[in-house]
């Protein structure tokens, strides 16, 4: 409920069991907010005590634990690190209690977009051809092609082509062969040769690393084609000779890529990655709640959503198990916590680390709050499957895929399960764009989007001023069909995208 006194500075309380307000303004010592004083400055997105808590007590948003007393608190005072910790607490899963089936909209009523239909009947909304790389020795070369396809001036007769992008990565060898690393890798290279928003690939490698491209090849039955070529180094004989027969390969493959052409196609055959980074105090009152209502309209319309950044749904997650549409959904993804808390006690960190000195200095404090704010993207419709990193999302309606929280390293996951269109919400203004998947960057209040109105797509800042969340998911979901028809988002007009494929490197670098 927001309250709007004449003077006093705006607050928000999410729940009638909180014993805390957010500050909309900033509030100054004296100023009484929701009947109390404030003993200190409150900055604005920050919290501010409204009863007293005893230590070990919990502190509570959103209606749930986001951490407990570290010392005795009176009303007034500001809640923040100095006086909120974080230790575990008993959650029950509530496995699958929650889950609804999802009312879909008549064929006849869903929504619409133009996209570019695929010869395996996937959809893409955009048409770009990418020089993918097996290990970083053959990064320059995948770069050089790139660039003298650009210098060269042959896509100016390929209007239907959005461009020729090369995904380079710093990893494919020194690596285990059989390792979980390697695994990664493999299903994010096809998941992105596959993806709908791929007209044609190729691949380029040098001959000696340890993720061999014919290997490769073998496990997911690639053939070399009209859309689908590859070279190495090696073998072709040193980086210019490369560079000629790749720019060649390019070639050959722009006539057979420029032939795509949108059509008008149901927006079921979307996949909305779902992103945040540079969270600040809003984040979990404006633009994640009202990105999860455009999530439950693509859903009811027949398409699919992908939350992720498993560390930040941490203390979130018992929300979601109760979503699950079976018990055993809702155990992957409990399962998948456990190998995060391990994962971090191995490498002597703390699931806590997580939020980041930006996210605290907006107003977070505890991963656990900035969780239940993230958790938002994903709406309220039944969760129905969990994914590892960079398989292959085969599920409609509303699905989890574990990744870390690192924003580039996470979407490089969703776009290899298939996501063809991306939302991503930001308070501290996260400057980020993706190919070949467009990025529609949503700021949580009005002054980073006018700040940085350049790179932002959408202002839910005004959620605070009166603008409902079902309105603003109506817009988000309006601006994601024009985006996806074609309409360039901003990161895409400032030409990001080509610096932001990370695949997830984990295991031993040898």
């Amino acid at each position: 409920m927001l309250d709007k006194p004449t003077q006093a500075p705006r607050i928000v309380r999410l729940h009638e069991r909180d014993n805390l307000v957010v500050a909309v303004d900033a509030i100054m010592p004296g100023a009484v907010v929701h009947g109390v004083t404030a003993r200190e400055r409150i900055p604005k997105g920050h919290k501010i005590a409204v009863s007293p808590i005893a230590v070990g007590e919990p502190i509570f948003k959103f209606g749930q634990i986001i951490g407990f007393a570290s010392k005795p608190v009176e009303p007034g005072e500001w809640l923040h690190e100095h006086n909120i910790e974080m230790h575990a607490f008993a959650r029950d899963w509530h496995f699958a209690e929650d889950a609804r089936p999802t009312p879909l909209l008549p064929a006849e009523q869903q929504a619409t977009f133009q996209g570019y239909r695929r010869a395996n009947g996937t959809v893409g909304t955009r048409n770009y051809l990418a020089i993918l790389t097996s290990v970083n020795c053959s990064a320059s070369v995948a770069r050089f092609i790139a660039r003298e396809v650009e210098r060269s001036g042959m896509l100016d007769d390929y209007p239907n082509i959005d461009g020729v992008i090369p995904l380079v990565h710093g990893t494919g060898c020194g690596m285990d062969q059989k390792g979980e690393g390697a695994d990664i890798l493999k299903r994010t290279q096809w998941g992105y040769a596959s993806n709908p928003n791929m007209a044609g690939v190729l691949m380029v490698g040098l001959g000696c690393e340890v993720f061999q491209i014919g290997r490769w090849k073998e496990i997911y039955n690639i053939q070399e084609s009209d859309t689908f070529r590859s070279l190495t180094i090696q073998d072709t004989g040193g980086t210019r000779k490369s560079v000629e027969a790749g720019v060649a390969a390019i070639r050959d493959m722009l006539p057979l890529a420029n032939r795509f052409e949108r059509e008008t196609v149901p927006a079921s055959e979307l996949m909305l990655a779902l992103q945040c980074g540079g969270s600040d105090g809003y984040s979990g009152i404006t633009a994640n709640p009202a990105l999860g209502a455009a999530v439950d309209i693509l859903v009811r319309n027949g398409g699919t959503a992908i939350l992720s950044e498993t560390p930040e749904i941490y203390g979130a997650e018992h929300l979601l198990t109760r979503r699950a549409a079976t018990r055993e959904i809702g155990e992957k993804l409990v399962d998948l916590i456990g190998w995060w808390e391990e994962y971090t006690a191995r490498n002597r960190g703390e699931m806590n680390n997580n939020p980041s000195p930006g996210n605290k200095a907006g107003g977070l404090t505890t991963i656990l709050e900035k969780s239940l704010g993230a958790a938002a993207k994903g709406g309220t419709t039944t969760l129905t499957d969990v994914y590892r990193y960079a398989e292959p999302v085969t599920t409609k309606g509303f699905v989890f895929m574990d990744t870390p929280g690192y924003d580039p390293v996470s979407a490089t996951g969703q776009v290899a399960g298939g996501a063809n269109i991306l939302c991503f919400t930001t308070g501290r203004g996260s400057a980020y764009g993706c190919k070949p998947t467009p990025s529609i960057k949503l700021a949580t209040n009005t002054d980073i989007y006018r700040r940085m109105i350049d790179d932002m797509d959408i202002n839910c800042g005004d959620i605070l001023d009166g603008v409902s969340i079902a309105e603003k998911g109506q817009e988000i979901f309006d601006t994601i069909l024009k985006v996806a028809s074609g309409e360039r988002s901003k990161s895409e007009l400032l030409g990001y995208g080509d610096a932001e494929f990370l695949p997830w490197q984990i295991g031993a670098v040898m």
